[in-house]
């Protein structure tokens, strides 16, 4: 099974110092980095909140998955635990005990896992997070989810598992505050990716685990984002990629042999600052051309071609492997755009990305052809708003790619290399 929602693991880094020890009382903010790495995974386990229990709940902590601020028991979470081994996480949800325990409860920001920054743990942020509860373990990873029909049990025909058809059960309007959908309404579809240029959008299944989105630009390169291939203070870009999972023939795949990445790429300073966002791109070599047979999309620099007017007017198609879709692949079709350019090279857009969508192209097309423009990469924080999606343009990059999937410049290989070994080129 594709593990789409674990992409962005491949960017640990670690927690900020001294965040740990903040009070309730102290000024604590959160930088989109910050967040970030809670979304990601748990380096520092959130605060357990204060609260009584009633006692209707027992159990312990043994799960591995405990005291990650997510309820893991089965029934009331995700079950990826075993009945009564993630009390801490759980007896909220067991007894019916919503409360604003935690430390950033009432700051207008929902911070419980999921659909919020992850920084509380389940249950302990009601004041921001009440009114998207009722979303709570829900996804879209059904079939024939997107397709209008409520097919869960209990409050459709049955056909879809629970908790497995949510737009079509629960409506796609999204709060404005949570990170998942986040400008109102979710327009994402399914894609077809037995047909060009969704057949070209694949997985990178990364061998020291996790993936990414990626996109085939030539016969044998792929594009994905830096941070995907970020292992701590080092590069592992050991993988496969695999593409076109609903041709007649089945997926095609293929190993990776090289990379190359940004020359001022710096996997701390990414995971601090939202300076060096603009270089957060990899290009990856392939042992087999693909290419030739499934066909690549091509790469445009728009904005420097273009100019950010122009640019700003094209639609976008977008889709990536979302933490939310189970193994389908989901999107945008032309119906979002850039809404903002920055000098970093980054851009902000309004498609409804999430989790698992690292990587993932933005694309604009010219008659049949499609050209990848921009790679979805974080976010950043927007008090009052809904968060601002970033993703790297193509411009930094484009002229590259030619003398890549030649072999005249990158990484010769994808072993893990050291911070102070800048790859060639």
């Amino acid at each position: 099974m594709r593990m789409g929602w674990i992409a962005l693991i491949a960017a640990l880094v670690a927690t900020p110092a001294g965040l740990a020890q903040a009070t309730p009382d102290e000024d604590v903010h959160l930088s989109s980095r910050e967040i970030g790495r809670y979304l990601r995974t748990y380096t520092q386990k959130p605060v357990k909140p204060t609260g009584v229990s009633t006692g209707r709940y027992t159990g312990n902590d043994s799960c591995q998955h405990a005291n990650d601020g997510e309820c893991d028991d089965p029934g009331l979470g995700t079950g990826a635990c075993r009945q009564g081994t993630d009390y801490s996480d759980c007896w909220r949800l067991a007894e019916g005990i919503e409360d604003n325990s935690c430390r950033w409860a009432n700051d207008g920001e929902c911070d419980e896992p999921g659909f919020g920054t992850g920084a509380c743990t389940q249950a302990t942020d009601l004041a921001d997070c009440g009114s998207v509860i009722h979303l709570r373990f829900r996804n879209d990873s059904c079939e024939t989810a997107f397709d209008g029909v409520c097919n869960e049990p209990d409050v459709g025909d049955g056909s879809c598992a629970a908790r497995t058809d949510r737009a079509d059960c629960f409506g796609r309007e999204r709060p404005m505050g949570i990170n998942d959908h986040y400008f109102g309404f979710d327009d994402r579809v399914f894609m077809d990716t037995s047909v060009f240029p969704w057949s070209v959008v694949g997985e990178v299944e990364f061998d020291s685990g996790g993936g990414c989105t990626a996109t085939l630009i030539a016969e044998n390169v792929i594009v994905t984002a830096a941070h995907c291939i970020a292992d701590n203070n080092s590069v592992d870009a050991r993988g496969v990629f695999r593409t076109g999972f609903d041709r007649r023939g089945g997926p095609e795949s293929a190993r990776i042999t090289g990379y190359l990445i940004d020359r001022e790429w710096n996997a701390q300073r990414f995971g601090s600052t939202d300076e060096i966002d603009g270089t957060d791109w990899a290009l990856l070599r392939l042992r087999r051309p693909l290419g030739r047979e499934l066909g690549f999309v091509g790469v445009r620099a728009l904005v420097d071609d273009e100019g950010e007017r122009a640019a700003r007017n094209y639609p976008l198609f977008q889709a990536g492997y979302s933490w939310d879709t189970g193994e389908h692949l989901s999107g945008n079709s032309g119906n979002c755009t850039m809404t903002q350019v920055y000098r970093d090279n980054t851009m902000a857009h309004d498609c409804d990305t999430t989790r698992g969508d690292s990587g993932s192209p933005f694309m604009i097309r010219d008659g049949e052809e499609y050209f990848i423009v921009a790679t979805d990469s974080n976010f950043r924080s927007n008090p009052g708003g809904p968060m601002i999606y970033i993703a790297a343009r193509s411009d930094r990059w484009a002229e590259l790619v030619d003398d890549f999937a030649a072999g005249r410049i990158g990484n010769d290989g994808p072993r893990p290399r050291g911070p102070g070994k800048p790859p060639k080129g």
